[in-house]
């Protein structure tokens, strides 16, 4: 069947090891638009983290579409909301507490893009992340925001062997009424349980009348895998975890090397 929607994750898929778009990569995406086909940056990363790739890419106009924040909003490229599910301030304020006990870094991303910590000492992570999604850093504890404060997603951020010893006791606390979800190596993050890179996309899918077969997903990481098991193409980066891959219909080459535009030509244009 013919493709009519792409996902892309960002990091390690649309982007090179070096924070790049390949030329091949753009071309193949430009190629995509032109005959009409749906192509959606799916990411952590908020609307305006995103911006700057959809600029590249010439993805424009109101009938554009981002899955933004893990799935935690639908957005226009314009900014025009679709859909949005965000976690209350009661869930908040118990997930910067058990971060302050475990002393891990934490921090929230608000529906408007702003990333908040509690942490004093700010993990230089979470000041990369600032950097990348054009975002500055409010230093709050959940007392000094407004008693019915939501968030987009709360992130766990640290080295891969710490985040690997807490997971299990943040599945314990949060997963019965949270989606929880490792996003990378260093990123472990916690959302509305009707959120998610796959959930999202089913959503955004059936707004646009686009079935499953018609839709194409691409990613590297446990938080693509949603997508892979709504798409009815999924493919997973050379470069991805064992795990993405094994729930991948197809493996293509890595980051780097122009897999994305290979699997674009391949799967979708060809």
């Amino acid at each position: 069947m013919t493709i009519k929607l792409i996902a892309l994750d960002i990091d390690d898929t649309l982007l090179t090891s070096k924070g790049e778009i390949l030329p091949s990569t753009a071309t193949a995406i430009r190629t995509a638009l032109e005959r009409g086909i749906k192509v959606v940056l799916c990411s952590g990363r908020p609307l305006a983290g995103i911006k700057p790739y959809l600029d590249q890419l010439g993805i424009a106009g109101s009938e554009q579409y981002v899955i933004a924040n893990g799935g935690g909003m639908i957005e226009t490229v314009t900014g025009d909301t679709v859909t949005t599910h965000l976690i209350n301030n009661a869930d908040y304020r118990q997930m910067t507490a058990f971060a302050q006990e475990r002393q891990v870094p934490f921090n929230v991303v608000s529906r408007n893009s702003e990333i908040i910590t509690a942490d004093r000492n700010i993990y230089w992570l979470i000041a990369v992340q600032a950097w990348e999604n054009k975002a500055g850093i409010l230093v709050r504890d959940p007392v000094e925001l407004p008693g019915d404060f939501q968030i987009a997603k709360g992130v766990f951020v640290n080295d891969e062997a710490s985040l690997d010893a807490i997971e299990a006791d943040v599945r314990a606390e949060f997963s019965d009424h949270l989606y929880v979800v490792r996003a990378g190596r260093e990123f472990l993050e916690i959302m509305n349980p009707n959120a998610g890179k796959g959930r999202a996309l089913a959503d955004l899918s059936r707004i646009l009348n686009i079935v499953p077969a018609e839709v194409m997903a691409v990613g590297d990481e446990g938080n693509d895998i949603a997508m892979f098991h709504f798409a009815g193409t999924a493919v997973a980066m050379g470069n991805g975890t064992a795990e993405a891959k094994r729930h991948a219909d197809f493996v293509t080459g890595a980051n780097d090397d122009g897999g994305l535009a290979a699997a674009i030509k391949k799967y979708a244009l060809s």
